[in-house]
């Protein structure tokens, strides 16, 4: 499994109302992510930056992308070591920041599962594995901010 791996995506602006950019305010900041046999993703830039807020932005792709991928790699390990997930969610919290150019960056990301386990599961196992998520996790990996973890867990009955 060691090696490299390619990753293909289209990012296409979808903005022009017809002008171009020719002024700052004469175009849409809307965009598609167009992946190879995959529905197309409709989104924008920040509100913040003249986007919709009704679609997503690349900072909410990006917590979006950092979430996904340490839940699927914490299921995983979970299983692993005997760790009965029933259910898991994450509310991320990215915080950035912005410099007086309008230079933007996140400073670091706040991962807040709630994670429903089996009774009797060892939860302070459950703790460790966020912790080795971090050695595996591509986005995690990549990323040039700190990555806190602050996991709930509570018992779900089995069904």
């Amino acid at each position: 499994m060691a090696g490299t791996h390619d990753f293909h995506s289209l990012i296409r602006w979808t903005g022009d109302r017809g002008q171009g950019t020719s002024s700052y305010r004469g175009y849409d900041r809307t965009w598609d992510i167009v992946t190879p046999g995959k529905p197309v993703i409709h989104c924008s830039n920040d509100p913040m930056l003249g986007g919709d807020p009704a679609r997503p932005n690349p900072e909410d792709l990006l917590l979006s992308a950092l979430s996904a991928c340490h839940m699927l790699w914490f299921l995983h390990l979970a299983s692993g070591k005997g760790i009965v997930v029933r259910s898991y969610e994450d509310a991320p919290l990215g915080v950035g920041e912005t410099a007086p150019d309008g230079a933007g960056r996140f400073v670091r990301a706040v991962l807040r599962p709630r994670i429903g386990l089996d009774p009797g599961s060892d939860r302070a196992t459950a703790d460790a594995l966020h912790h080795e998520v971090g050695r595996f996790c591509f986005i995690a990996r990549s990323v040039a901010f700190p990555v806190e973890h602050e996991p709930e867990y509570h018992v779900v009955a089995a069904t």
